[in-house]
């Protein structure tokens, strides 16, 4: 298992525009367990991203895909800056009755 969790700055008014733009690449992307975005609480222009892969070489891999390369594009232009990643090692959570990995 392989996970990052980052902060990433949004230029100012633009948190929904690049939580939208970050969003639309979440969907099938190979060995990807979790994608989560969420606006930070209490600073209106930070947006947190925790992921959690199979391994580190799914998540390089997931960076050359046609849907992740657009949403990068398309997020740029409101990205101020990154505020802080760290590199985890996600708990792989039990199968639950009804679930499909992708």
């Amino acid at each position: 298992m392989y996970g990052l969790i980052g902060a990433i700055r949004a230029t100012a008014g633009d948190r929904d525009t690049l939580m939208a733009a970050l969003a639309s690449r979440s969907v099938g992307m190979p060995g990807n367990e979790v994608y989560l975005i969420a606006a930070d609480a209490n600073d209106p222009d930070l947006v947190w991203v925790t992921e959690s892969w199979r391994s580190r070489e799914a998540h390089q891999a997931s960076l050359s895909l046609p849907a992740v390369r657009e949403a990068i594009a398309r997020a740029r232009p409101v990205i101020a800056g990154f505020d802080s990643q760290v590199e985890t090692v996600p708990l792989p959570a039990p199968e639950t009755p009804g679930t499909q990995r992708i």
